[in-house]
């Protein structure tokens, strides 16, 4: 399961330690293109969760499919799907299967191909695409009810005694610290009052947003960046993809990370690195 350094115990459990990657590729076709498969052998994270495929499974190659780490092992991989063509759409890659697989549950949304949840034996983990509110909110309804329909799975994760990660593309930036620019975006998609409102809510239910625990009061992070302007070469950004965990779960986050240095999408990738105590 990609285990980093172990440490035998007497009641025959091990330390181990996981790492989750999560990327919003802008096209899993296009980013094949720019080294995708070998950077995804040479970090052999334990899972990667990738939002924004715009494809189908019968559309992709083999190598896309099914990529290896860094041992040749390969990875499974599981696929939502939008109804539209070259459109949303998220896919897991794992180096165990899951118990269990399945999408939000909610046609609106799985249409859209904006979640898969895989159950494993220690947490759920959660894949989410969330909407862009659009110009003016035009899909600002759209997003809020997805947002709600989120929030209504994790505190139901959590009534049964199950912990969780969340993890994607948010399409939020939470608070003035999370952009560059806050005061010339308070009118934008990303940055409306409603959906800052859904984060105070959602933060404010028990889900850490384990990059801010670790890196509380830091400016100049960014996940995301215009490709006008020379943007992201002026790191002109945006944080708007996060891994969100509950409470109970943080003692076994030991670290977070921003890629920055990740090209190939307008995105790069969000990392979170896991310990505890797991069955062998």
């Amino acid at each position: 399961m990609g285990v980093l350094p172990c440490h035998y115990l007497p009641w025959g459990l091990i330390l181990v330690s996981m790492r989750i990657l999560s990327w919003n590729v802008n096209g899993i076709r296009a980013v094949e293109k720019r080294d995708f498969v070998p950077w995804v052998r040479e970090e052999s994270a334990d899972f990667l969760c990738i939002q924004e495929t715009k494809a189908r499974p019968a559309q992709l190659s083999e190598d896309l499919l099914h990529p290896r780490d860094k041992e040749g092992n390969p990875y499974f991989s599981y696929w939502a799907s939008a109804k539209k063509a070259g459109y949303s759409g998220v896919a897991l890659y794992c180096k165990k299967e899951p118990l269990e697989l399945k999408p939000l549950g909610i046609s609106e949304f799985d249409d859209e191909g904006r979640v898969l949840q895989a159950d494993f034996k220690d947490f759920v983990l959660i894949c989410a695409y969330f909407p862009n509110s659009q110009d003016a909110g035009a899909r600002l309804g759209y997003k809020l009810g997805f947002c709600a329909a989120i929030l209504e799975l994790c505190d139901r994760l959590v009534s049964r005694g199950r912990h969780l990660v969340l993890c994607g593309d948010y399409n939020i930036a939470h608070t003035p610290i999370d952009l560059a620019r806050p005061k010339e975006n308070e009118g934008n998609a990303g940055y409306l009052p409603e959906e800052r409102a859904w984060m105070d809510a959602f933060t404010g239910a028990g889900y850490i947003d384990t990059f801010r625990h670790f890196h509380e009061g830091e400016p100049n992070h960014y996940s995301w960046w215009s490709y006008r302007m020379n943007a992201r070469e002026r790191n002109v950004g945006w944080r708007i993809d996060y891994h969100c965990v509950d409470r109970s779960f943080l003692p076994q986050i030991s670290g977070t990370g921003i890629r920055s240095e990740v090209q190939g999408s307008d995105h790069c990738p969000v990392e979170l690195d896991l310990k505890g105590q797991l069955s062998w």
